[in-house]
């Protein structure tokens, strides 16, 4: 069983106003629902440029650094929540 990632529709709304992005967003959202992480080290033996923050925050270089993807991961109940999707500049803003 794969991890439920909430929500989708965070994806498709960024999609929207950055297309770019689609292909490597949905790429990611596949690989989420079919993964089981256990823990940070099963993202990072995946994704080795995944930046781990307090409060299980996981951010995820998207579309080569361009986008930057954070997401919030329950283990235990294998729920991960789309915090924030924006630009690396916007990245830089942010406070998680």
């Amino acid at each position: 069983m794969g991890m439920n990632v909430i929500s989708r529709k965070t994806i498709d709304q960024f999609s929207r106003k950055h297309a770019d992005a689609k292909g490597s967003l949905l790429a990611w959202y596949r690989e989420a629902i079919h993964a089981s992480w256990s823990g940070p080290a099963d993202i990072k033996e995946r994704y080795p440029s995944a930046s781990f923050l307090s409060n299980n925050i996981v951010i995820f270089n998207i579309k080569g650094n361009r986008y930057r993807l954070a997401v919030q991961v329950a283990y235990h109940t294998k729920i991960i929540m789309i915090r924030w999707i924006g630009t690396h500049a916007e990245y830089d803003k942010q406070s998680f």
